[in-house]
C-alpha cells in the first residue's frame, strides 16, 4: 500500500504531466524510482497520431544521446578485455586521415568525453538529402578531412555526434561484428531489455513511436526518412522505453555488464592535465554531472526528446521519453522539486 505521502507525490506529478501532455497528441512516458521501487510510471498521449495507440511505460521511443552511453559502454567493455585501450589514437583504426598527424593526437577518451577538438564537417544544411539515410561511417567521414582542430585535445568541450558514430566503427574494427549486435549481446541481453533495440539501415517500423513537431496548428512527423543523419546510429539509434531503460540503469548500478571499477571512472568527472576552458570539466566517460549531484544524459533528435538522470544522493532515479518537443530540462527541475518534499 502506498502511504498518503506517496499518493500526494504521485498526483503531483500526474497533475505536471496532465499539464504538459493532451490527450491524443505525441505525448511521452515517464518513470520514477525511490529506494530501488518504482513509485511512478505512466504514458499520456499517442505513439502514432494516425493509429492512435496510447503511450505506456513498454512503448519504445528513439532516445537520441542517450544511445552515446551504450556505444560508450561497448568501448569500455573492450578497454577492459584488452582489446583496446582509451589511449589508442584515431590513426591506429583511421589510416585514411587527410592529416595523420592530427589522428594520431587524438585519443579515444578524447571521443568519449567531447573533448577531441574536431570540427564538425558536415554539410547537413547542404546535402540535407544524403544525410537522410547516411549511417555512422559516412557521418564520420568528412572529420577524416580535418586539416586544423577547433582547439587542442584535452583542452575544452565541444559536443560532437560524429565522434560517437567513429567509435561505433571502432567498435566494429574490434569485434568484427556490427556494432549494434554487439550491444544488444554484451548490454542488452544480460540487461534483460528483450524490446529494445537500434536503428541498423531503416528503423523499426511497427512497435514504436513516431516523433513529430508541431507546424502552425498541424503535426508533422519528424524521424527517419525527415530528419537527417537519423541514419547514424552512433550518435542516436537506440530505441527502449522507460521500463527498459531502467533495467539498463539497474545493470549499470548492479555491475552486470561491466565490473565496478570501470562504472565508477564513466560517471566520475574526466580529468585533463591541460584543460583551458573557464568552465571546469564536468563529464565523465559519456555521462553528464550535473549540479549538486547528479548523472545523467539527455537525447534531441527529430521529434523526440528524452531525459535520464539518477540522483544518488535521493537514491532517484527518472526518465522521460517524449515524442513531441518538451523543454525537459524545466520538466526535470518540477519533478525534482516534488519528489524533493
Amino acid at each position: 500500500m502506498f502511504s498518503q505521502s506517496a499518493k500526494d507525490t504521485n498526483l503531483r506529478l500526474d497533475s505536471l504531466f496532465q499539464t504538459i501532455f493532451k490527450p491524443g497528441e505525441p505525448g511521452g512516458a515517464v518513470l520514477v524510482v525511490r529506494n530501488g521501487k518504482v513509485i511512478y510510471k505512466k504514458g499520456y498521449g499517442v505513439e502514432d497520431i494516425q493509429k492512435k495507440n496510447p503511450i505506456t511505460s513498454q512503448t519504445l521511443f528513439n532516445v537520441g544521446s542517450i544511445s552515446k552511453t551504450f556505444v560508450a559502454y561497448g568501448i569500455l567493455r573492450l578497454a577492459r578485455e584488452g582489446k583496446l585501450s582509451l589511449d589508442d589514437d584515431l590513426y591506429k583504426y583511421f589510416l585514411d586521415f587527410k592529416n595523420p598527424s592530427i589522428a594520431k593526437k587524438i585519443k579515444l577518451y578524447h571521443l568519449l568525453t567531447h573533448t577531441s577538438g574536431l570540427p564538425d564537417l558536415r554539410k547537413l544544411s547542404e546535402d540535407s538529402v544524403f544525410y537522410l539515410t547516411a549511417k555512422d561511417e559516412e557521418n564520420f567521414a568528412p572529420l577524416k578531412q580535418t586539416e586544423q582542430l577547433n582547439f587542442e585535445p584535452g583542452e575544452k568541450f565541444q559536443y560532437s555526434n560524429p565522434a560517437f558514430n567513429g567509435l561505433a566503427l571502432i567498435i566494429e574494427k574490434v569485434t568484427g561484428k556490427k556494432w549494434q549486435q554487439y550491444i544488444k549481446e554484451t548490454i542488452f541481453k544480460p540487461a534483460g531489455m528483450k524490446h529494445s533495440t537500434i536503428t541498423d539501415g531503416p528503423y523499426p517500423q511497427t512497435g514504436v513511436a513516431h516523433g513529430y513537431l508541431m507546424q502552425g496548428k498541424t503535426f508533422i512527423e519528424k524521424d527517419y526518412g525527415e530528419e537527417p543523419t537519423f541514419a547514424a546510429a552512433g550518435n542516436g539509434g537506440v530505441w527502449s522505453s522507460t521500463e527498459e531503460l531502467w533495467k539498463y540503469e539497474q545493470a549499470i548500478r548492479q555491475h552486470i555488464f561491466l565490473d565496478s571499477a570501470w562504472i565508477s571512472k564513466s560517471r566520475t568527472v574526466y580529468q585533463f592535465p591541460d584543460w583551458k576552458a573557464e568552465k571546469p570539466p564536468f563529464i565523465g566517460l559519456s555521462w553528464f554531472l550535473y549540479p549538486p549531484d547528479f548523472i545523467g544524459h539527455t537525447g534531441s533528435q527529430g521529434g523526440f526528446r528524452s531525459d535520464y538522470v539518477w540522483w544518488p544522493q535521493r537514491n532517484i532515479f527518472y526518465v522521460l521519453l517524449c515524442n513531441i518537443p518538451q523543454p525537459i530540462t524545466e520538466i526535470r527541475e518540477k519533478v525534482l522539486n516534488i519528489l524533493k518534499q
